[in-house]
This record gives structure tokens, C-alpha cells and sequence, in this order.
């Protein structure tokens, strides 16, 4: 008889390297999603260095330096890189200030979005019955209006302010998360290893978030990653609509909000908030299809 050795079995950490290595791999494939996280990256970096890297303080006004152009441009001066706007405040620190408060919109949103959506899609998809019919119908009619109305509406009632348009933004974007946790939990529950975890004893909060949960993630994590920049593109449009962060706070949308009358002669004031959440936006987006390509395993290429 022979007296080959079995194979060494593979430990827990080598099968997650390989899978992170697997992850990065068609991650990487994408070009513009390696792109994105390179410039989210940097949105992030700037951010937590803003005091740092901004030359001034975004409040300060420079009396003697109202609505001054660019520094490249004749008028403009070296001191303020992008520009002045019309109370003499700096818009590249206000830029630079305002980065903090996009990020921090979007990861305040998408949790709480996703943490209520999950929830509600969990308990719709494993009970089934009435309580699907309701949790779903609520869903559907949050769907049935437009996300920027029903928002308006929410910080109508709410008050205006950062926070309260935070909430209203993260109230019409649930039921996306929801609906998507419910479909995965409804082609999840009947499989094999579900009905083995049930017949061995295992509980009701256990199937639910130990067993199915973890299976029905990779689609939560693109859908979390394209909320993220709907959520900055939201609140930027409820500051400007003067519904969201209020003056003098640096958000981008409000910067646009207090720009508006000053577009035809200051196009500085108005061009650079605009390509900052132009930017942002779309870095984010990027990263959501190369998440998608290195999640989906239909998408994968052999």
C-alpha cells in the first residue's frame, strides 16, 4: 500500500489571503475603479489633514480681497490659489473643509441606510407573509415619489440643517438596501445549508444574521458604495436649495447656494465647488463598478 501523505489542509488565513488576493486581482482589472480609489483616497487624505494643508481658515474674510480671481488670472493673487468669493473668503480652504463634511454625510447616510435597510429586508424576506406585504409596501410607496421631493419634504418638516437632511436623505435610500437584502434572502432561505443550521436547532436571529446575512452581502456592498455618492449629490442639492448645511458652513452644495448671483462675473465661485462634487461623484462611482466586477461572480472571466 502506499504511503503518500495526505495534502496539509489550508488554514483560515491563507484561504482569506487568497481570497483578498482573488478580490484585488479583479478589482484591479478595472482601470477606472483603481483610478477612483486613487482619487478617494486622496478626497480622504485631504480631509483628515484639512487644518494642515488649508492655507487659511475657511471663515476668514479678506475684506480688501472680494470675488478676487485665481491667482493665474490678472487680479488674482498667490495667497488665494483658487479665488475669493464675494465676502472675501478662501475657496480653496473652503474646498478643502468642505471635503470633510462630503464624507462625512456619506458614511452617516449609508450606515444608518444600510443598518434600517438590512433590517427591514431580513425580517420581509424570512417571514414572508403579511409582514413582507407590509415592509414592502412601505418601500414601495418611499419609491414612488422622487428622492429630491420626498428629501424636501422630509427637512420641510424636520427643519433645515445638516443633520435633518442627513436623515431625510438616509429615509429614501433604505428601501433600496431593503428590497435588495429581501431578494437575496428569498433565493438564500430554502438552500441546503440554511435548512441544516434550522434542523440543527439554530435560531431564528442566528439563521438570520449568522447564516444567510453573510451570503447576501456582495451585492449591499456595491449598492452601499452607489449610495455613498448619491448621498453626497443629494445633500450638495439640498444646500443649494438653502434645505441642507447652512452658511457660513463649507459645504460644497451651500458654497454653489451662496454663488448663484455672482456666476456670470465670478466664475470661479461657482466652477470649483461644481468640480469638486463633479469628482468625487464619480470616483465613487468608479470604485462601485470595479466592486461589482470583483464581487459578482458572473462578471468574473476565467
Amino acid at each position: 500500500m502506499s504511503n503518500a501523505t495526505l495534502p496539509a489542509p489550508i488554514s483560515s488565513g491563507a484561504m482569506r489571503r487568497r481570497a483578498l488576493a482573488d478580490f484585488w486581482f479583479y478589482f484591479s482589472e478595472n482601470r477606472g475603479a483603481v483610478i477612483g480609489l486613487w482619487v478617494f483616497a486622496a478626497l480622504v487624505l485631504v480631509a483628515i489633514f484639512a487644518p494642515v494643508l488649508a492655507p487659511h481658515d475657511p471663515a476668514q474674510q479678506f475684506r480688501d480681497a472680494l470675488l478676487t480671481p485665481p491667482a493665474w488670472e490678472a487680479g488674482g493673487r498667490s495667497e488665494f490659489l483658487l479665488g475669493t468669493d464675494a465676502i472675501g473668503r478662501d475657496i480653496l480652504s473652503r474646498l478643502i473643509y468642505g471635503s470633510q463634511f462630503s464624507l462625512f454625510v456619506g458614511l452617516v447616510v449609508v450606515s444608518i441606510a444600510l443598518v434600517a435597510g438590512i433590517a427591514l429586508g431580513l425580517i420581509a424576506g424570512f417571514f414572508g407573509g403579511w409582514v413582507d406585504t407590509v415592509i414592502m409596501r412601505v418601500m414601495d410607496v418611499i419609491l414612488s415619489f422622487p428622492s429630491l421631493v420626498l428629501a424636501l419634504v422630509l427637512v420641510a418638516i424636520l427643519g433645515p440643517g445638516l443633520t435633518n437632511a442627513m436623515i431625510a436623505i438616509a429615509v429614501i435610500l433604505q428601501p433600496h438596501f431593503a428590497r435588495l437584502t429581501r431578494a437575496a434572502v428569498l433565493a438564500e432561505k430554502n438552500r441546503e445549508y440554511v435548512i441544516a443550521a434550522r434542523l440543527a436547532g439554530a435560531s431564528r436571529l442566528r439563521l438570520m444574521f449568522k447564516t444567510i446575512l453573510p451570503n447576501c452581502l456582495a451585492p449591499l456592498i456595491v449598492q452601499a458604495t452607489l449610495s455613498f455618492s448619491n448621498a453626497i449629490l443629494d445633500a450638495a442639492a439640498l444646500g443649494f436649495l438653502g434645505m441642507g448645511a447652512q452658511p457660513p458652513t463649507p459645504e460644497w452644495g451651500t458654497m454653489l447656494a451662496e454663488a448663484r448671483e455672482f456666476i456670470l462675473r465670478a466664475w470661479w465661485v461657482v466652477t470649483f465647488p461644481g468640480l469638486a462634487i463633479l469628482i468625487t461623484v464619480l470616483a465613487i462611482n468608479l470604485i462601485g463598478d470595479g466592486l461589482r466586477d470583483a464581487l459578482d461572480p458572473k462578471l468574473k472571466r476565467s
